[in-house]
């Protein structure tokens, strides 16, 4: 193990080197803030574009499970250098971990400089092969300015893994929280008061992320006080360093983006069974769904960094803590917030149904809502499993965990409630939550088996910690 410096150990190194329990808590609520912050402007910008219309709400709601793979590809990456640099740092090995940092923004720009061109002269054959035909002037205008952006959202997604893999959520929080409501007062004004449309919410959504990589920049490339230190001018290629980046980079990456062929997929059927309407309920309510899942999202983020460091240090006892907390928190919370999603599904369901060609969604948002609300406490077993499968090091068995319940459960599932058994949307609502349900009961009985065979070394040298060989 390599000797670290106590004094080049910033407050949220010192965190993850800390109590596991307190370390899952005070890393994860600023993220719980920053993603609330978010998917509130996702709902917002979902207000104002439903007032354009169902053409517009659809037009968006073609584009999102794209966007959530393009979301999917740069997190996956961001996500392979958070886990490297945790792991690194609970080594105490502060060299190694800057590496990480330079090699993981090198390939982003690579990468998302290769999607950008394609994707924008290609979007009128993608969403006509998508069923978008319909609304396909609409989603087209839509997807070129988001495709456009790619640049600057891959850069964004991974600047802030970066920080939090050195357990620096504060800072990742403030900018998505800025980029949030500068985007929350843009979309107003792109969309009504300069009468762009639909493409307003796609100028006002690329300029925001801007701004947050402006910020994002300034931290890491010259301010200069995070723990992680990135010089580009000597930068030297490691392959090895890449491969552990992609190690966990690429199985995430795929993870993710297999939530988005799920996605897809799913938007195939519903528009099978109900049209462009259909696909505008589902779009519209999994907005509402994104929100209720933001304290897991948040407490993943948290479980990613602090486990990857107790693993870093072979303080596996710690690592269990920190998985079994993290679940059992995020439990409690989604129970109330499936509570209060069934009782208020009417009221929010008229929020996203304002404009008069719009009204007569209503009705099935709200069933979209009480059906799907079901999942959310399960969701935790599996979410926080996937997270400590990354923060380890093993991409590969957290992605074969999200194939199986994003895909190998849920869409087959959907298909014969929605289509075979001629259930229509409430057969798919239905097949989406017990494909969640069984998946996750699954992948939680896997994390758990791969904790217990874990051999944990000598405890001398390694930091107290008098919990950590019980299971909560």
């Amino acid at each position: 193990m390599v000797e670290e410096d106590p004094r080049r150990q910033t407050k949220g190194v010192k965190m993850l080197l800390g109590d596991p329990k307190k370390a899952i808590i005070r890393l994860a609520l600023p993220m719980m803030l920053a993603m609330s912050v978010q998917v509130v402007y996702n709902l917002v910008d979902a207000f104002w574009v439903s007032g354009l219309g169902a053409g517009a709400l659809s037009a968006v709601g073609f584009f999102f499970p794209l966007l959530f793979l393009l979301m999917g590809l740069s997190n996956g990456i961001g996500i392979g250098a958070s886990s490297a640099i945790s792991r690194r740092i609970g080594a105490g090995d502060k060299a190694a971990a800057d590496d990480v940092a330079v090699h993981a923004i090198l390939l982003t720009a690579l990468i998302s400089a290769l999607i950008t061109v394609p994707s924008v002269m290609l979007s009128p054959w993608i969403f006509s092969a998508l069923g978008a035909d319909d609304v396909l002037s609409y989603t087209v205008d839509y997807a070129r300015i988001m495709f456009g952006g790619t640049v600057i959202l891959f850069f964004m997604n991974v600047a802030n893994n970066i920080l939090r893999g050195e357990g620096d959520t504060k800072r990742a929080m403030y900018s998505i929280v800025l980029g949030s409501i500068l985007n929350i007062i843009l979309d107003p004004i792109f969309i009504f008061t300069l009468d762009l449309g639909v493409a307003g919410a796609a100028y006002a959504t690329v300029l925001s992320f801007f701004v947050s990589s402006l910020l994002l920049g300034y931290w890491l490339f010259f301010k200069r006080d995070t723990y992680v230190t990135v010089h580009l001018r000597s930068f030297r290629y490691n392959a090895s360093v890449l491969y552990e980046i992609l190690r966990v980079g690429l199985p995430a990456s795929v993870q993710q983006m297999s939530m988005s062929i799920s996605m897809l997929a799913l938007n195939i059927i519903v528009v099978a069974v109900a049209g462009s309407d259909g696909v505008a309920v589902y779009s519209t309510g999994w907005r509402v769904v994104s929100l209720a899942i933001v304290p897991l999202l948040g407490i993943a983020t948290a479980v990613t960094a602090v486990t990857g460091a107790a693993f870093g240090m072979k303080a596996y006892g710690r690592l269990r803590l920190a998985m079994n907390h993290a679940v059992i928190t995020g439990f409690k919370i989604e129970l109330v917030l499936a509570a209060l999603t069934f009782l208020l599904a009417p009221q929010v369901a008229a929020i996203f149904t304002r404009a008069e060609n719009a009204a007569h969604l209503a009705p099935d948002i709200t069933v979209f809502l009480r059906i799907i609300c079901i999942f959310y406490p399960t969701t935790s077993f599996g979410m926080q499993s996937s997270a400590m499968f990354q923060g380890t090091g093993n991409g590969t068995k957290a992605l074969i965990a999200t194939i199986f319940r994003t895909i190998i459960t849920t869409l087959p599932v959907a298909y014969v409630l929605g289509v075979t058994l001629e259930w229509g949307l409430k057969g798919i609502w239905a097949g989406i939550v017990v494909g969640n349900v069984i998946g996750s009961v699954v992948i939680f009985t896997w994390a758990m088996a791969f904790i217990r065979s874990l051999k944990a070394p000598s405890e001398e040298g390694r930091p107290e910690c008098p919990e950590c060989d019980s299971i909560i």
